[in-house]
């Protein structure tokens, strides 16, 4: 499957495929963490071209846009061929920093990626993922927003494709009965 407008370079040590191949057992298997990741897919023999930590990382940032698209297009299919109509709704924070070392953080300069993790009782300093699953826990669609974003601010960042008569579970920091009117009144959800 060719994404719209990424080509890619057919010289290249490792294809995108592999690149987001070990992004994914990275996510799922050892915590984010590159080296160990690469470190088995190259010692198991899966990857025998394996780059090195710096220039995978170099190629992962590359290919983001093209792993955003193909969540997309997967949530996508997997809400057509779902014949669930309930769906889950949440945010989680995924902090940068603790509040205590904001003035090292060199990746973002902005007040508003200062948020509070309510569960926690603490600040932190980072972004908040809106997060939309079926009711099995399968992510179908979701935004990355400030750290000091409300849910409701989230809520209406998502695009929301359901399919009408669709039912979308929340908890109370979603309340909000003008936004639940429109949904009602424009997509019957």
């Amino acid at each position: 499957m060719k994404a719209i407008g990424h080509d890619e370079d057919i010289r290249r040590e490792m294809s995108d495929a592999e690149i987001i191949t070990t992004a994914m057992i990275e996510a799922m298997f050892f915590g984010g963490n590159h080296s160990k990741a690469c470190s088995y897919m190259k010692d198991h023999n899966l990857i025998p071209g394996m780059l090195e930590k710096s220039r995978f990382n170099r190629r992962l940032h590359k290919v983001s846009m093209l792993m955003n698209d193909l969540f997309h297009h997967m949530g996508t299919a997997l809400k057509e061929i779902s014949e669930d109509t309930e769906y889950l709704l949440d945010s989680f924070p995924v902090p940068i920093c603790d509040n205590i070392r904001i003035f090292n953080a060199k990746l973002i300069h902005s007040e508003e990626y200062r948020g509070y993790i309510a569960s926690k009782k603490r600040y932190f300093y980072g972004v908040r993922v809106q997060l939309l699953t079926t009711k099995t826990g399968i992510p179908v669609e979701f935004v990355f927003m400030p750290a000091s974003a409300t849910d409701i601010r989230g809520l209406s960042a998502l695009p929301l494709n359901l399919m009408p008569g669709s039912q979308v579970y929340a908890d109370s920091a979603y309340l909000d009965y003008t936004v639940e009117d429109d949904l009602i009144e424009t997509s019957q959800i």
